[in-house]
């Protein structure tokens, strides 16, 4: 029973650890002066990740692009369903509060309460993923990832969410457009 007891003690000290390690992350991106000529950026990454640049990109390719470009845009939606319902399952399930609301009154209006994994970064990475399948140039991936590790920064720099809710949230969008992309493709082609 002491081996238990000793190996519950180290899993305790191991979170305490990734938990401290997450709070002094966040303070050090969100206070970073470095970051400060960057502000104006990131506060309008903030913005797109709330749906106008996934939802920006589909019209374009609605209005302009070709019939397989709307077939990749039914994936997307697809796997942006998905991604959203998993991830407020997990916000309820982990219940995890935000580092704080945010200061701008109108912005906090539309956060939920919980911040473990960001929806932000669970949807941009998840959406990356599809275009770097459906589009597979390097400028394109390229651009589509710089896009979601922006829109995941800005998270943790404007205070709304920890270091490990947008990691997290990150692989949990990956790993959804990994295993459900293939077969919204069998449903769709």
């Amino acid at each position: 029973m002491s081996m238990l007891w000793r190996a519950i003690g180290r899993v305790d000290a191991l979170i305490d650890a990734l938990l401290r390690w997450d709070e002094q992350t966040l303070q050090a991106i969100s206070e970073n002066p470095r970051l400060n000529p960057m502000s104006k950026l990131l506060v309008s990454a903030t913005y797109m990740g709330d749906g106008y640049l996934w939802g920006g990109l589909a019209l374009g390719l609605i209005l302009f692009g070709r019939p397989i470009d709307r077939s990749y845009i039914i994936l997307g939606i697809g796997v942006m369903i998905a991604s959203i319902a998993i991830f407020r399952m997990f916000k309820m399930v982990f219940a995890r509060p935000r580092p704080i609301l945010v200061v701008s009154p109108f912005r906090s209006k539309f956060l939920d309460s919980y911040s473990f994994p960001s929806g932000h970064a669970t949807t941009s990475f998840a959406l990356a993923w599809v275009i770097s399948v459906c589009y597979p140039h390097l400028w394109v991936q390229i651009a589509i990832y710089l896009a979601a590790i922006t829109i995941s920064l800005s998270r943790v720099y404007m205070r709304e969410h920890y270091p490990l809710d947008v990691i997290c949230g990150a692989l949990l969008g990956t790993f959804i457009a990994i295993y459900l992309l293939p077969l919204l493709e069998r449903i769709v082609f």
